[in-house]
């Protein structure tokens, strides 16, 4: 649930920062306010990491564009009002500088979708494809100027990553705090669990990832909030360790309920599988792990790393 309004805002900065005065008067009120809801569409079939290979089009005829394309996995779909639409105004060689932004509202002729996705976790929001047969939008919901799409694209991945980064620390959180409880409750062999020093190890590692994650994270969006020249790297760093520690620790926490922690009448089974995807989400953690060793690489490390 956390997710699915952090993307919604995600989408609603980008259209405020980048759109036209009147696509912002249009729009802007409504989503801000969360009357209405706004969903991200990058990622394609065939385009997931590699974001820069999109084939969606936009086609520019007159004063409006054409759309042609599909997404898939978008967060919200069919249950939006408003996308934000990445597409290829440039043919295909033009590579990243060739993609553009745009305002899709989500309803227009010709976009439809697929069906419900059936997911292991993040079932409080649907997940489907989006078709885009022939979609025409003014010319004035693009956002930005033209080719400057995969640049606002990444912009708003920055606090992507921060927000599924924050996901996972307040689920493991949860499964910390669940935790704690359970072994003062549950007795074996006489005795409560958390009795056992094995356990108890186990919990402070568990509360050390959490700690490091949380401050990880903290920095991260003050780096974003500043306009760090490094911010991105700090945000990758931040997503990669934390989502990687939020699991741990929900998985842990699991693991101390024993049997009872893989029942859905304890919270940690849907914690385990809801955590799961926030290392592939806004970008895997093999992709974080490539941004902050390319600016490691070529010589433009952050402070801390010299």
């Amino acid at each position: 649930t956390t997710a699915f309004i952090t993307i919604h805002n995600m989408a609603t900065w980008m259209l405020g920062t980048w759109a036209t005065d009147a696509v912002r008067e249009q729009w802007g009120e409504a989503l801000t306010s969360g009357q209405k809801l706004a969903s991200y569409a990058l990622t394609e079939p065939g385009a997931g990491s590699d974001a820069a290979s999109l084939k969606t089009r936009a086609e520019l005829v007159g004063n409006e564009y054409i759309l042609n394309g599909s997404k898939a996995f978008i967060s919200g779909a069919g249950s939006t009002d408003v996308l934000v639409l990445m597409a290829r105004t440039g043919d295909a060689s033009s590579g990243a500088s060739g993609i553009s932004a745009f305002v899709v509202p989500a309803n227009a002729e010709g976009v439809s979708y697929g069906k419900k996705e059936e997911k292991m976790g993040w079932n409080s929001q649907p997940t489907r494809v989006i078709n885009f047969d022939k979609v025409r939008i003014p010319a004035n919901h693009l956002l930005g100027k033209e080719g400057e799409g995969f640049k606002i694209a990444m912009k708003g991945l920055d606090g992507g990553r921060i927000n599924i980064a924050t996901c996972s620390v307040g689920a493991a959180q949860g499964a910390l705090t669940q935790a704690q409880s359970y072994m003062q409750e549950r007795k074996q062999f006489g005795k409560p669990i958390a009795s056992f020093q094995a356990l108890q190890f186990k919990l402070a590692d568990m509360a050390t990832e959490l700690v490091a994650a949380r401050q990880m994270v903290r920095l991260a969006a003050a780096k974003l909030d500043a306009g760090a020249r490094d911010a991105s790297t700090y945000c990758a760093m931040a997503k990669r360790f934390a989502t990687d520690a939020g699991f741990m620790v929900c998985n842990e926490a699991l693991q101390l309920h024993g049997g009872y922690g893989y029942l859905r009448d304890f919270p940690l089974e849907r914690l385990v599988r809801d955590a799961r995807v926030h290392q592939i989400l806004e970008g895997t953690n093999e992709i974080m792990r490539v941004i902050i060793a390319r600016r490691m690489l070529d010589g433009d490390a952050p402070d801390v790393i010299r």
